[in-house]
């Protein structure tokens, strides 16, 4: 049966013509939590990727771990592998008498471009830790030596870290995964929809005080460098916005709450990061939210022969 045609998120003008369009879809909810503004299919469900890194965090809390702020914060990251990260991720495994060796991220190179051109002028390579999800398996691998369990089979959908990640993300959303299937670090993935994740960030953020979640979501807002890096659209939109929680995932998904309990999510259908950043500052303008980092983060132009020529923009 053909899939319906989704809505056209972003559009490509060039030298002012429409050189082609992203699809995708998207829902904005208000302070209390109704759907205020959707487009595209929200409550079909997608494939998170790391934006359910918040709760996966709370499943290492709920299994016990004790982590100070910063490290919470890097157990929910999709992180730069700055110096910093890297030495978080090594305290987190040292504090649990384990190594980078015990890692089973996927050796690469930084997510961040700047940081990867650094790392290969040193004569350096792609290595499991400086994988953007290697602070998420530090806490997982943290919370199994604490409970005495398999440090070996961690990604193994029934390992007790897995269960407690699932109920963490099922519990938050409202809604049983509608498929598993593996992430890029080799994780499991659960298949949740748009309106569910934006519910569920929007939980985490209502909690009540010292609970797992709320203890995620602020760790997550006090310390954002941690959760994406210097040079992040996260980090900029949780520095300048306050008490608002984001996360980028791979295959451009996003997703955002505020402190008021707004939120939003959205998916690029063809996994356009491109279109991230403008999608991103449109919905947020569409939630009400006016700063001036919004220009920043919805900047994404065309050049042509060195000059800019065009832009990537929002098309709703």
């Amino acid at each position: 049966m053909p899939q319906p045609v989704l809505p056209a998120l972003a559009e490509v003008i060039r030298s002012g013509f429409t050189e082609g369009r992203h699809r995708g879809s998207l829902v904005l909810l208000a302070a209390d939590g109704t759907v205020e503004y959707a487009l595209g299919a929200p409550d079909e469900p997608v494939f998170p990727r790391s934006t359910a890194k918040p709760f996966q965090a709370v499943a290492t809390l709920r299994a016990g771990l004790v982590l100070d702020d910063e490290l919470l914060a890097l157990a929910a990251s999709s992180h730069s592998a700055e110096a910093f990260h890297r030495a978080g991720v090594r305290s987190i495994l040292a504090g649990a008498g384990l190594t980078e060796d015990d890692l089973r991220t996927p050796a690469d190179l930084p997510l961040d471009r700047v940081e990867a051109d650094l790392l290969l002028r040193s004569g350096g390579g792609p290595a499991p830790i400086l994988m953007d999800c290697s602070g998420k398996h530090a806490g997982w691998l943290a919370a199994c030596a604490a409970n005495g369990w398999d440090t070996a089979a961690y990604l193994d959908a029934d390992h007790p870290v897995q269960v407690l990640a699932r109920e963490a993300l099922e519990e938050a959303t409202g809604e049983r995964a509608a498929h598993v299937g593996t992430d890029g670090c080799g994780a499991p993935l659960l298949a949740v929809s748009l309106t569910g994740l934006a519910r569920g960030y929007r939980a985490l953020l209502l909690a009540a005080p010292g609970t797992p979640q709320r203890r995620v979501a602020d760790a997550m807002r006090a310390h954002p460098e941690y959760v994406a890096g210097t040079r992040r659209a996260d980090t900029w939109l949780m520095r300048a916005v306050p008490g608002s929680l984001s996360k980028m995932g791979a295959e451009a998904v996003q997703v955002v709450a505020l402190a008021d309990g707004r939120a939003l999510a959205f998916k690029i259908d063809d996994g356009a990061e491109r279109a991230r950043g403008p999608v991103l500052a449109a919905a947020l303008r569409r939630l009400g939210v006016e700063d001036e980092v919004l220009a920043r983060i919805g900047a994404e132009p065309l050049h042509g022969g060195g000059a800019v020529v065009g832009e990537v923009r929002a098309a709703f």
